[in-house]
């Protein structure tokens, strides 16, 4: 259910707030709980008390600068080798250098405190989830502005963001289970839609067991489609707990299914396995991906991919319906969220170590100390 929160009484001038500072691109250390300031929302703006943020790869491989054409390796082997590293690359983040110093966090639920000059007053007190993909140039453009890479995020116990970007949400849900939702989920369905899944799909979904590949085998079979799931042996029965039809270990795959036999791959971990994605696809099927995690540089034959007239969707800007339709999904009952672990705010470090470890399925959480102030 809902948490219920007593009403915030209002701050005075110079007011600060407890949040996650990333200063700079490394290790753990990086990350410092600071007092800073709370933000003041700007005219189209509103204030939202962050009630619970969500854990991803992005932050991860953001404070490593993961995102630079200098860094070869996956997510993991990232976080060992440049965690001793303090320099900030120039190409490391979303849109070339990384911000810092930074409050990250793309994944917020939380509640409108306060609103810019001119905002809507009745929307104060209203439980939102903020979309953190932000076209900063409407929707004919692949510009965006992430939330929390690219913009200060959800780690703190206040974020201000353009109204329009808070989409209220009403159903049964906790703050922290609403917090599972959107980096993940959103990734998730745009990927989806971009493919064109239809219920006469069969789609293979590698990471089955992710924030972001837990939330494609649902979106998958909400549409009908038939789901292959690749997970390690330990969640293979938690994945199909999920609705996939078939689960299966990366590296049987193909062995099993046989080359040219799924329409879709929805792939968030590339690496050495690529070659074998692209051979199950049949003729004129869709590679689609929003990751790397298992490694960023990949093997391609070229013979493949125009003898068998295959479409590559590389997925980062949302389109303009993906989060609508999320909002929807979750009030109609549609899907349903995979919160594996709660953490408080300052337990930051101790639950990206965690998240690394991947003996998780679905998302962790972080939760900020309650404010009194806003």
């Amino acid at each position: 259910m809902p948490t219920n929160h007593p009403p915030l009484r209002s701050a005075d001038a110079g007011q600060t707030m407890t949040a996650i500072v990333t200063t700079g691109g490394g290790g753990y250390d990086r990350l410092e709980v600071s007092r800073v300031p709370i933000p003041v929302p700007a005219e189209g703006e509103v204030l939202v008390q962050v009630l619970a943020a969500g854990v991803n790869n992005t932050e991860i491989n953001t404070r490593l600068g993961w995102y630079s054409s200098s860094v070869a390796t996956g997510t993991n082997d990232a976080a060992e080798d440049l965690s001793g590293q303090t320099s900030t690359r120039p190409d490391g983040g979303w849109n070339t250098a990384t911000p810092f110093p930074l409050i990250q966090g793309a994944d917020c639920c939380g509640r409108i405190v306060a609103v810019g000059r001119g905002g809507d007053e009745s929307k104060v007190g209203a439980r939102v989830l903020i979309r953190p993909c932000m076209r900063t140039q409407g929707f004919s453009s692949m510009e965006t502005s992430w939330l929390g890479s690219d913009r200060d995020g959800a780690f703190a116990q206040f974020v201000a963001v353009p109204e329009h970007e808070a989409f209220t949400v009403d159903c049964d849900w906790s703050d922290a289970e609403l917090a599972t939702i959107p980096c993940a989920y959103g990734t998730a369905e745009n990927m989806v839609r971009r493919a064109g899944i239809t219920s006469e799909s069969r789609v293979v979904v590698t990471g089955a067991s992710g924030g972001v590949g837990s939330a494609v085998v649902q979106l998958v079979k909400r549409r009908g489609g038939h789901v292959v799931g690749i997970a390690s042996e330990a969640k293979q029965d938690r994945v199909r707990a999920l609705g996939a039809d078939i689960v299966l270990g990366r590296d049987e795959a193909l062995s099993a299914l046989g080359a040219e036999s799924v329409d879709v791959v929805i792939d968030n971990v590339a690496g050495t396995s690529f070659p074998a994605m692209l051979s199950l696809l049949k003729r004129g099927g869709t590679y689609v991906s929003s990751g790397a995690i298992g490694g960023p540089l990949v093997e391609l034959d070229m013979r493949t991919l125009y003898l068998k007239n295959l479409t590559l969707i590389g997925c980062t800007a949302w389109d303009a319906a993906v989060f609508p339709s999320l909002i929807s999904y979750i009030e109609r009952g549609e899907i349903r969220p995979l919160l594996a672990k709660v953490f408080p705010l300052n337990q930051i470090a101790d639950a990206q170590r965690e998240f690394l470890d991947k003996a998780h399925v679905g998302n962790f959480v972080l939760i900020p100390p309650e404010a009194l102030y806003y």
